[in-house]
């Protein structure tokens, strides 16, 4: 259940990942922070979940590991909440395209992939591979 990205393909799962967050967050598909995403996962309506390794408080991890293992949705870990977060769109864009004032984030839920592109398909296909 619990899937963590290693080796050389960490590269391109955090970019596929990326980009279906940006896919999910523009069709209004994606719920950032605690209170949305236990919303989502107890209402069965996650595709997939994604947990900030380094999110400091125990009790906020053992929910959601808790809610995903119960109705066996997909988590998935990334190692720093403030990329998360700028990953989820909880940043300001300056005018080069750059993020600043990213806030963080520990979870969100994608409730809705949006467009299937190819890196929908290759997150998929290891979240199979892993699940195995």
């Amino acid at each position: 259940m619990d899937e963590t990205p290693r080796g050389s393909d960490e590269v391109d799962l955090n970019k596929s990942l990326q980009e279906v967050l940006k896919s999910a967050a523009r069709n209004d598909g994606l719920a950032r922070g605690l209170r949305e995403s236990v919303k989502a996962l107890d209402r069965r309506e996650a595709h997939l979940c994604v947990l900030a390794s380094n999110c400091d408080e125990a009790n906020y991890v053992k929910l959601i590991e808790a809610l995903c293992a119960e109705h066996t949705i997909n988590l998935l870990r990334v190692d720093d909440n403030k990329k998360l977060g700028e990953w989820a769109g909880l940043c300001k864009l300056d005018k080069d395209g750059k993020a600043r004032k990213v806030v963080r984030c520990s979870c969100c839920v994608v409730r809705d992939f949006g467009d299937e592109t190819q890196a929908h398909d290759q997150l998929l296909e290891y979240m199979k591979k892993t699940k195995q």
